[in-house]
């Protein structure tokens, strides 16, 4: 059976990016109406929603009255998706507001709502804009971070519209929770997520590093947010899009992804340690490239990088906080995993198997998750969000 979609559209230059998060819901399966407010169709005209929805398109509240339109709409989404929600439209719906089609279908509207808010950084920082979110979040909406990049004009800051496929990915797996959609039981919780693999340098042209994409850790980032948590993600060396709702800090080397994390996790409620660290960096770092010399090269001397999921297990920000380690292994998982699961001191350690073509690089994964309580569970191979949804789901218990 399809699930529905209505795909509220806000006043903003980015109107245009919801055409292509249209699309991909559409050619997904989803049947989608889209309402956009009056001002939205400055920007996108109700020809265009129309064709690429199937769907007539009116942000008028009056339009077929006899039908009470805000009414049936409301009654048969499963999902509310706004995007771009700007500042305005955000105080309106927090406001409870019913001036037009959107907000009237807002109000009836039984299903998740997600809010992916878009403006200029200031008006997104205005303390207006903040107790509007904050009040829409504690009514149980799910409102995503906007993400940071280039605004209207030559500006540059945090209020732009997150790119449409992260944006397609957070509603897919609001719509995965279940039908009607579970509450968000992570509304309110900091998560602090590291990905990728570390780079240590040898000279200006030269790293150490291993095959590691970060598409587990993007994954945990992605269905985190969609499960209402405050996420930030410690990216190291990653070339894929920024997950939606998540803010991003950028490192290179395993002594970066260390400081990032340290001060991150200070105030978390749950840790994901989903990066591969480098056990090992050069103990010199040279500042010109290192040239053939005719006589074989030189060793490169090794020293040892700090454990970091190990630190962050002994030293936790709070008595409550739960963390997670991954581990990669090329054999016997239960039992390596069981070993690393004791040194490292984490509540969770999920392992997965890796070589062969398996985990690194790849869409899916399949993963033993070891509790320091004893438990096991297996998470069959499916999608990577599939395995960070599992993996939410036991952190969710441990923190309530």
């Amino acid at each position: 059976m399809p699930r529905h979609v209505i795909l509220g559209v806000g006043a903003g230059i980015s109107a245009y990016k919801a055409c292509e998060l249209l699309r991909r819901l559409t050619e997904s399966g989803y049947e989608v109406r889209v309402i956009p407010t009056r001002d939205a169709l400055r920007f996108v005209g109700e020809a265009t929603w129309a064709a690429l929805s199937g769907r007539p398109a009116t942000a008028d509240a009056w339009a077929d009255v006899h039908e009470v339109p805000h009414v049936a709409l409301g009654q048969w989404a499963d999902l509310m998706l706004v995007a771009p929600a700007t500042a305005d439209l955000l105080a309106r719906a927090a406001a409870g507001r019913a001036d037009d089609l959107l907000t009237a279908t807002l109000l009836i509207a039984g299903c998740p709502v997600l809010y992916a808010p878009a403006m200029h950084t200031e008006m997104w920082e205005h303390p207006a804009t903040q107790a509007n979110v904050a009040l829409l979040r504690d009514r149980g909406a799910l409102v995503l971070e906007p993400a940071t990049g280039r605004l209207t004009g030559p500006d540059t800051g945090t209020g732009r519209l997150p790119e449409p496929a992260e944006l397609f990915e957070v509603a897919v797996r609001v719509l995965s929770r279940g039908a009607g959609g579970l509450a968000p039981d992570l509304l309110g919780r900091r998560v602090v997520i590291s990905a990728g693999g570390t780079r240590e340098e040898l000279d200006p042209v030269r790293f150490l590093g291993n095959w590691s994409s970060g598409r587990q850790g993007y994954a945990l980032a992605r269905t985190a947010a969609a499960r209402g948590a405050d996420v930030t993600l410690v990216s190291a060396n990653v070339a894929l899009d920024d997950p939606a709702g998540a803010k991003v800090i950028r490192v290179t080397s395993a002594l970066q992804l260390r400081e990032a994390m340290v001060a991150a996790a200070a105030g978390a409620d749950a840790v994901a340690m989903a990066a591969a660290v480098a056990d090992y960096r050069p103990a010199v770092r040279h500042v010109a490239k290192i040239k053939k010399t005719g006589a074989g090269p030189e060793p490169i001397q090794l020293t040892e990088n700090p454990d970091v999921l190990r630190e962050l297990s002994a030293h936790r920000g709070h008595p409550g906080q739960v963390v997670v380690g991954f581990a990669a292994e090329t054999e016997d998982l239960a039992g390596n995993g069981r070993a690393k699961l004791a040194g490292k001191g984490c509540d969770l350690l999920v392992v997965n198997q890796v070589g062969g073509g398996l985990a690194f690089g790849t869409e899916d994964n399949e993963a033993l998750v070891l509790a320091a309580d004893g438990a096991v569970t297996h998470v069959p191979r499916g999608r990577k969000e599939e395995l960070a949804d599992a993996v939410w789901d036991m952190v969710a218990a441990r923190l309530s």
